[in-house]
């Protein structure tokens, strides 16, 4: 393809608004344009881009048996009601009206579609197993979209879909997704991990996240120094044990302390550590109000909360109804004398604590010397905090650090979630009606684009994987107006299409300077320059990842790019 003819819009300078490389350079280089907040054209050379991760794809679920399909991004509201997910999806969910006033949301996932679609035209074991799949837009309303194509309101995705006889076969379907997954993330080049997820509004038990390890990865994750334990932080359980010192409880006290709301400045007005105070969170969970205690050094982990009570809601409760039911707002609330319309409960590591402090359920008080089951009752001790750097690995080997991650892949065994909901049922050998077990699987395709270029990138611009680069060759004619340089540069151009190589050719009439630094922001990986030496039909080649540059004959180039990619 020939540069001039190209919508290719480079710029000099990072947009304003981006925060992060992937953003900057894919911007810069003309792959995507913003359109909106979160929702972004991919243009001629973006989109070639994409096309080739998208093939990646769609080999690896073809191998293990998932055939393609495509469904309306278009979904009644009857469906998602149907699950209960209308209500509990939350405000991600793009909502919509049609001229008759009926309900449709803009596809977040398909998981009620495709459960409408097969318990109509699936009827009988020998129909199982079943795994379909689609690549296709998708919609949510994210709150505050940022990253580029990392949190958009509309993103390409591979979302695919199980349905199995039982739930072996169901984890045979599973384990066939899993790896390949790790194939395809493999093949893009990634330095990826698979860690243990939540499922969220998802639904369902078992789940995995497999994370593209980066810095301004959103997500953490909490792995073993010396085994192969990962998981996302919030799933990753606290195995730690707390012994209770020996110290005798005393008598509560009740101190005032005035204008101290955080954890710190508390402990600093009292004049003790963190791990000596108590913090207290007031959540609503479903239709109950729950008071959530930890050390005041740990981090409550609502994802347990969640878990803990199989809830389908879980935030914290309002300003108001805090004040209501305990005396006092955040800052000053305490386990201690709580009424009957509060279930107290606690993270283990508070059962062994001895004469600490907390709030005192009033605005500017605390107590001081508190224990637990003296002072307060509490209804059920569980593993309710964040894991810590430092805690034991959960697997028994070695001990936790955390990096961060990009989510680009998450495959959930949702069991009977769904289909129980929807009645998709199939007849079994003996003409008894079961219901099917389900699994579902997803690959964000945009989002796994701009992954590759958060590691792969230099200060001058895109360095692509060989098998996901725009195209294979970046032919430059560094002054199409001298003849001799214009003659092999396009038979060059001619004789690298008819070899089958994907080539860009840069025949516009630019300085030198601006087509170097071009070809630098693309990040095509072989770049092929014809200049002064023309007329003896002499070229250099350089790598764009290494910058290593060769003067070679025009004759020679087709094989030494055959040669390169095939290495």
């Amino acid at each position: 393809m020939k540069q001039s003819q190209m919508l290719i819009p480079t710029l000099k300078e990072d947009p304003a608004d981006a925060e992060i490389q992937s953003h900057k350079l894919l911007t810069r280089a003309g792959y995507i344009r913003q359109i909106a907040a979160g929702i972004y054209s991919f243009l001629p050379i973006g989109q070639r881009v994409l096309r080739k991760v998208e093939a990646i794809v769609r080999e690896e679920m073809e191998k293990v048996g998932a055939h393609e399909m495509m469904m309306p991004a278009l979904e009644p509201s009857e469906l998602w009601k149907e699950t209960g997910r209308w209500t509990t999806f939350g405000s991600e969910l793009m909502r919509l009206h049609d001229r008759n006033d009926r309900e449709f949301a803009l596809g977040a996932t398909h998981e009620e579609v495709i459960t409408s679609l097969v318990r109509h035209e699936v009827k009988s074991y020998k129909q199982l197993p079943l795994t379909v799949f689609q690549i296709q837009n998708k919609f949510r309303d994210e709150a505050r979209p940022r990253f580029g194509l990392l949190r958009g309101r509309e993103f390409l995705m591979k979302d695919a879909y199980s349905f199995n006889e039982s739930y072996e076969s169901l984890d045979e379907t599973y384990q066939k997704m899993f790896d390949a997954y790790s194939n395809i993330f493999r093949r893009l080049g990634l330095n990826f991990r698979a860690v243990i997820a939540d499922s969220g509004a998802m639904g369902g038990k078992d789940t995995h996240e497999f994370m593209v390890l980066s810095e301004v990865g959103e997500d953490v994750i909490a792995y073993s120094d010396t085994s192969r334990y990962a998981a996302n932080i919030e799933m990753a359980p606290v195995v730690a044990t707390y012994e209770k010192t020996a110290e005798e409880p005393r008598a509560m006290e009740k101190i005032e302390t005035p204008g101290q709301k955080t954890m710190q400045q508390v402990a600093d007005y009292l004049g003790h550590g963190l791990e000596q105070g108590l913090k207290a969170i007031l959540f609503q969970v479903d239709e109950e109000f729950v008071l959530v205690v930890t050390r005041g050094d740990h981090e409550v982990n609502d994802v347990k909360l969640k878990n803990l009570f199989d809830a389908d809601i879980v935030e914290l409760a309002s300003e108001e109804d805090t004040k209501r039911l305990l005396g006092a707002g955040f800052g000053s609330l305490g386990p201690v004398a709580v009424g009957e319309e509060v279930r107290v409960v606690a993270d283990h590591a508070v059962n062994a604590l001895v004469n600490v402090s907390c709030g005192a359920n009033e605005e500017g008080y605390h107590y001081t010397n508190v224990t637990p089951g003296q002072d307060f009752e509490v209804e059920e001790y569980a593993d309710l905090r964040f894991i810590k750097e430092g805690d034991p690995s959960p697997d028994g080997e070695g001990t936790i650090k955390f990096a961060r991650g990009i989510e680009v892949g998450h495959v959930f065994k949702l069991g009977e979630f769904y289909s129980e909901r929807m009645n998709a049922t199939f007849l079994n050998d003996q003409g008894k009606a079961n219901t099917m077990i389900m699994g579902s699987y997803g690959i964000g395709v945009s989002r796994t684009l701009a992954a590759i270029v958060e590691q792969y990138h230099d200060e001058r611009g895109i360095t692509w994987p060989a098998n996901v680069a725009p195209y294979q060759v970046h032919l430059l004619s560094m002054n199409p107006k001298k003849e001799d340089q214009k003659e092999l540069a396009d038979q060059l151009y001619d004789t690298l299409l008819e070899a089958g190589i994907e080539v860009l050719y840069d025949d516009r009439k630019e300085r030198a300077g601006v087509k170097f630094a071009d070809s630098d922001l693309f990040g095509i990986p072989v770049r092929v320059t014809v200049g002064k030496r023309a007329s003896e039909g002499i070229v250099e080649v350089k790598e764009r990842t290494t910058g290593e540059q060769n003067e070679l004959s025009h004759d020679e180039i087709v094989g030494y790019v055959k040669n390169w990619y095939s290495a």
